[in-house]
């Protein structure tokens, strides 16, 4: 299984669930288990503009995005960016 771990502001949208162990053969399937899915995709399903997303410490955009496979021993590790102005 996949482990997905999210920060405060989601785990709090979450009912305060941080870490989710999910059995999934890619990134989409595994976010939109979640129950904070809305959260992270779009409506076109799409990775929200400021959500990052990496497996094993690296960033899903580098590799093939929400297509990019899991094997079933991931870490998949959800991050806010921060902006501002």
């Amino acid at each position: 299984m996949a482990v997905i771990l999210l920060p405060g502001m989601l785990a709090t949208e979450a009912g305060g669930e941080r870490r989710f162990e999910l059995d999934a053969a890619t990134v989409e399937e595994a976010l939109r288990s979640l129950p904070i899915a809305n959260l992270i995709l779009d409506e076109r399903g799409e990775l929200r503009r400021l959500v990052n997303v990496y497996v094993d410490g690296v960033d899903v955009r580098d590799r093939e995005g929400l297509e990019t496979t899991l094997k079933g021993d991931e870490e998949v590790r959800l991050v806010g960016a921060i902006a501002g102005g």
